[in-house]
């Protein structure tokens, strides 16, 4: 798969898994492990990403005597993934176009 494809497509799933409530690095890979695995490095690269880009926010909390980030969307970054849901449906457009000889087959 094309990385920046994968990049993208890493991103809004990481948006994705703190969309309803805010969530801490352990949690959001528990969450999206049964959809696709992630590493706690490349986690934390792609939750810096987004918070430089305004699309969550971070903050400390305690828990069990340990500090603890949690994250939380921001407008923008519902917005984004809105505008993802729009191109993913032209995606699947191009998809069937495609695949299209493949199904008639």
């Amino acid at each position: 798969m094309d990385i920046q494809l994968k990049r993208g497509l890493l991103d809004i799933c990481v948006l994705a898994a703190i969309k309803n409530e805010d969530s801490y690095g352990y949690k959001i890979i528990k969450d999206m492990k049964p959809y696709i695995e992630m590493s706690e490095s490349t986690l934390y690269t792609i939750l810096k990403r987004l918070e430089l880009s305004g699309m969550l926010t971070v903050r400390t909390s305690e828990h069990d005597g340990r500090l603890r980030k949690y994250y939380h969307i921001t407008k923008a970054g519902l917005g984004r993934l809105e505008d993802f849901k729009d191109e993913w449906r032209e995606v699947m457009l191009i998809y069937q176009f495609v695949t299209k000889e493949d199904s008639a087959k």
